[in-house]
């Protein structure tokens, strides 16, 4: 599933408010239910010259000050022309100018026959083309759900796993009160907003709530406040509770770097056996600061081993053979 199974259309930019864009509109408005179908937006260029075989329909134009310079150094007639040609290449979603530059008339008449939205922002043109690119990536997102409970741990997303009924929610109920966040409880929705990185968020219908067994439906952001929660987090470490087995080895050195596939994504994987006595909440904040120590290029478990390797290394230099005896 993908959240491109909506229309997405003009109307939509001009409403969102997760990324500052300061939009207006300056004619076109008949266009504002024109779809925009590609997750990528467009300079145009040469298209302006009449070289339009580049265009792709349906997408973002974005003119910025090299744009609107070179259509104020035409002739008003190759102006109009120039507009023309443009349009009639391809359906076009909207067109945005940035910097607020005053748009030439023509381009404002010819966005108005067209019904293609003219759209002024205030901001420079990489700011623009960064957040239209984040919004959009963010709807064209491939999206999937898992169960388990999404938290931000020292700036970490973790995602714990695990069977129902294993004590993921009391954890993360328990990292909550520790000064961490909340991110979802038991539905996790993941997107994936490119090939390396997917981040999870909860379902609207659940989102800031936590079910604990024996208590019911916990509403954490009222309980706790707003620093204890948090809407989005991409996820970098999953931690799997299982039962404990006597009959299973468990990794008890941590040489043997588990990861697991979440959308296409390869993940850094813990499998943590439950077993009474266990304090969970620690062990899930040490796994947090073992993976940031591992971002800054420090593995404990390779320390300890090339420490040993060293010290048997200088005990056998140490051992002189003993002289045999007549």
């Amino acid at each position: 599933m993908t959240e491109n199974d909506s229309v997405l259309i003009v109307e939509h930019l001009l409403q969102q408010k997760a990324f500052p864009l300061k939009l207006r509109i300056v004619s076109g408005r008949e266009g504002l239910s024109n779809e925009i179908k590609v997750r990528y937006v467009q300079k145009p260029g040469l298209a302006l010259t009449g070289f339009t075989d580049y265009l792709v329909p349906y997408r973002i134009q974005v003119f910025g000050k090299t744009e609107i310079a070179y259509l104020r150094n035409m002739d008003p007639d190759d102006q109009r022309k120039a507009m023309q040609e443009f349009f009639r290449a391809c359906p076009i979603a909207c067109c945005i100018v940035t910097r607020g530059l005053e748009t030439p008339e023509s381009m404002t008449e010819a966005c108005e026959e067209a019904s293609v939205p003219l759209l002024l922002t205030e901001i420079p043109t990489p700011d623009a083309i960064a957040n239209l690119t984040a919004w959009l990536a963010r709807h064209f997102a491939e999206v999937d759900s898992l169960h388990g409970d999404l938290l931000d741990v020292f700036g970490v997303g973790i995602m714990l796993s695990g069977d129902s009924g294993v004590g993921k929610s009391e954890c993360a109920l328990d990292l909550v009160l520790r000064g961490h966040r909340l991110v979802a409880d038991d539905l996790v929705e993941i997107h994936k907003q490119s090939p390396t990185a997917v981040y999870g968020r909860s379902p609207d219908m659940t989102k800031y709530h936590m079910e604990i067994r024996g208590l019911g439906v916990l509403n954490i952001k009222e309980l706790f406040g707003v620093s204890a929660v948090r809407d989005r987090k991409k996820l970098q470490l999953v931690i799997t509770f299982v039962e404990w087995e006597e009959s299973v080895e468990y990794d008890r050195i941590g040489l043997d770097e588990d990861t697991t596939e979440i959308m296409g994504v390869e993940l850094p994987h813990i499998i943590l056996p439950v077993r009474p006595g266990r304090n969970l909440t620690a062990i899930v904040e040490v796994a947090a600061r073992n993976y940031l120590l591992k971002l800054e290029g420090y593995n404990s478990a390779k320390a300890f081993q090339n420490r040993l390797l060293e010290e048997i290394s200088r005990q056998s230099d140490e051992e002189v053979p003993g002289e045999e005896l007549e």
